[in-house]
């Protein structure tokens, strides 16, 4: 998914460096001040990461929105991670704000593996197949007290949001198209059933492949209950046309949640690509094959 990205990619972004998080952890974790310290090559929106010796791993958050999804890793990961069937993030360790940084950053132990690439996947079928049991073992969890998945609520909701990237694209895309695919997906039926979790954001930055094999999956700042059909995602953002139906059939998508999880996948790549087209080049290339995938598979 590309190398590290050092631009600004919101307006209200700090500047972090390994400096500042060799001060943090000697101060918080005087035990760990002697690990070296180096910035992770990441594709990463919200959070930036540094690996702290060869064991753990340290997430900052680069602006104040995403204060709060450490916060929710650091509460429902323990939870989840006993019932899923791949590794996730475990958190080890809360820095609280000082004087060098405004905001709580959390430890992490490492989770070796590396990030497919979209149009690369080496086994497509078998990952297809290991990424729908994990979505559906997520769905099993029980919802309880869970809170609300960030993409968790009607994909109506995103409705303006959607129209507005794509007029801003110009003619960067098939405005008429994309658009004509959009409102097909604003008409499939709702999810009918009780919130059931998502994690929310299952692009190829947050999937770790190992042994040629899905490893863990990461990042589940946005995770939370509502509507799971989000979690169809990679339907198009990382597999190729001949293994979605091994997909879908290890999820067990109806054809409703299969129309809104396309509608889901067509408009965060909407949105993303106009805000991060300078920014993030890697984000922006995936958001280009989604649409390019989605267009394919249209006709």
């Amino acid at each position: 998914m590309g190398a590290v990205t050092t631009r600004r990619m919101h307006a209200d972004e700090l500047d972090l460096d390994a400096p500042l998080v060799r001060r943090l952890i000697a101060r918080r974790f005087p035990e760990w001040s002697a690990l070296p310290v180096r910035r992770l090559a990441s594709c990463g929106t919200e959070n930036a990461m540094f690996r702290l010796g060869a064991e753990l791993v340290v997430r900052l958050p680069r602006h104040p929105g995403a204060v709060p999804d450490l916060a929710r890793e650091r509460r429902w990961l323990p939870r989840l991670g006993p019932l899923l069937p791949v590794a996730v993030p475990e958190p080890v360790g809360t820095g609280e704000p000082d004087e060098d940084f405004p905001w709580p950053w959390s430890v992490y132990r490492w989770l070796e593996g590396t990030n497919p690439v979209a149009g690369a996947v080496a086994e497509p079928v078998r990952l297809a197949g290991e990424l729908g049991r994990f979505v559906r073992a997520l769905r099993r969890v029980d919802p309880g007290s869970a809170p609300t998945g960030y993409r968790g609520g009607p994909l109506r909701e995103r409705d303006e949001p959607t129209r507005a990237a794509v007029a801003g694209l110009g003619d960067r895309v098939d405005a008429g198209a994309v658009t004509a695919l959009w409102e097909r997906a604003l008409e499939a039926p709702g999810h009918g059933r009780p919130p059931e979790w998502a994690h929310g954001d299952l692009s190829p930055g947050n999937v770790l492949i190992g042994g040629g094999r899905l490893g863990a999956v990461i990042d589940f700042g946005c995770a939370g209950v509502g509507d799971p059909a989000v979690d169809l995602m990679p339907a198009w953002n990382l597999l190729p046309a001949r293994a979605r139906d091994t997909f879908r059939e290890a999820v067990g998508a109806d054809d409703a949640e299969w129309a809104r999880g396309r509608g889901w996948a067509l408009s965060v790549a909407l949105i993303q690509l106009p805000y991060y087209w300078h920014t993030n080049p890697p984000l922006a290339e995936n958001s280009r094959h989604v649409i390019a995938e989605i267009l394919a598979e249209a006709g």
